[in-house]
């Protein structure tokens, strides 16, 4: 049933903080980067942001937007070109085959697709703009086409400032399914150059549940994001964790923080993305204490 305009004033009396963040993202365009980081940090962490002396991950990654901009972050993030760049590090045989690339959603060949693959748009993280195709007789064209367009009228850099989104050209691509399309990933955390934990997110269909292992895989007793539970069944080390760990090693060099995402399939390695800011930076831990000790691990070029 649709709200009312009564039921929307009750909610937003019942979630003032959302209200807000809401309003805010409204005047986005209107503020400068570090004004508006500031704010949004504050609503959705509830304290303040520390940019003259940042000491948690949270605080860090926001300084990382602001001050550590190098052109090359652009192709990294863009989910077409970054293919070429990390190929050129790991190799071709690590990358999930390219089926089309389209600048509008009108401008997708489904006639020349497969019957199975994965569409996607380039300029955004996670799950925006994800569309998967496990049999084309029974695929939804119409409702791919709707959830592909309203993915790239959105703005990743405007909502939270993340700077290597600005200038990703907007497009749509085609790729290979690899498995059923309901695998787990593999998200490698790295700071200044050296892989320090992986995170596994499984149950994406269902219960999504986040958990974190060291190299020897051994589970972490924290949550990142703060609200996401452990998984209730045991995971089991992936047959090439050691190597995906060394691919990432590879791929983390000169960064003070980056993530790469890896996926492990029919006894090979595919490249998934490479993320500067997780959750954008305002996920939470709990405890609060691992926010800390993540950031220990960033040596920003701070002179306090």
């Amino acid at each position: 049933m649709e709200k009312t305009f009564a039921d929307r004033i009750k909610l937003a009396l019942r979630e003032p903080k959302r209200v807000a963040i809401y309003m805010l993202c409204c005047i986005a365009p209107l503020l400068p980067d570090r004004l508006y980081l500031k704010w949004l940090f504050r609503l959705r962490m509830g304290y303040r942001l520390n940019l003259d002396n940042p000491q948690t991950f949270s605080e860090k990654l926001q300084w990382l937007k602001l001050y550590n901009r190098k052109p090359e972050y652009t192709q990294m993030v863009d989910k077409y070109e970054a293919k070429r760049y990390v190929a050129g590090i790991i190799g071709e045989e690590h990358i999930i085959p390219t089926l089309g690339v389209w600048n509008t959603v009108d401008d997708i060949d489904f006639d020349a697709l497969p019957n199975q693959f994965v569409l996607k748009t380039t300029h955004g993280g996670g799950n925006m703009g994800v569309v998967i195709c496990r049999d084309k007789s029974t695929f939804d064209i119409p409702k791919a086409k709707a959830k592909l367009r309203s993915s790239l009228n959105k703005c990743i850099y405007r909502q939270f400032r993340e700077w290597p989104y600005k200038s990703v050209k907007r497009r749509i691509i085609a790729e290979t399914l690899i498995g059923d399309g309901q695998i787990d990933d593999y998200k490698f955390f790295c700071f200044e150059g050296e892989v320090k934990l992986c995170q596994v997110i499984s149950g994406r269909e269902s219960i999504m549940s986040i958990d974190f292992f060291d190299k020897e895989w051994r589970h972490q007793p924290f949550h990142e994001p703060k609200e996401y539970p452990f998984s209730v069944h045991e995971i089991t080390k992936p047959k090439l964790y050691d190597k995906m760990w060394d691919i990432a090693d590879r791929l983390c060099k000169e960064h003070h923080f980056i993530r790469v995402d890896l996926y492990e399939i029919s006894g090979r390695i595919y490249f998934g993305e490479l993320t500067f800011f997780p959750t954008s930076g305002m996920g939470g831990f709990d405890p609060k204490e691992w926010d800390y000790r993540f950031g220990e691990w960033i040596k920003l070029p701070i002179r306090l």
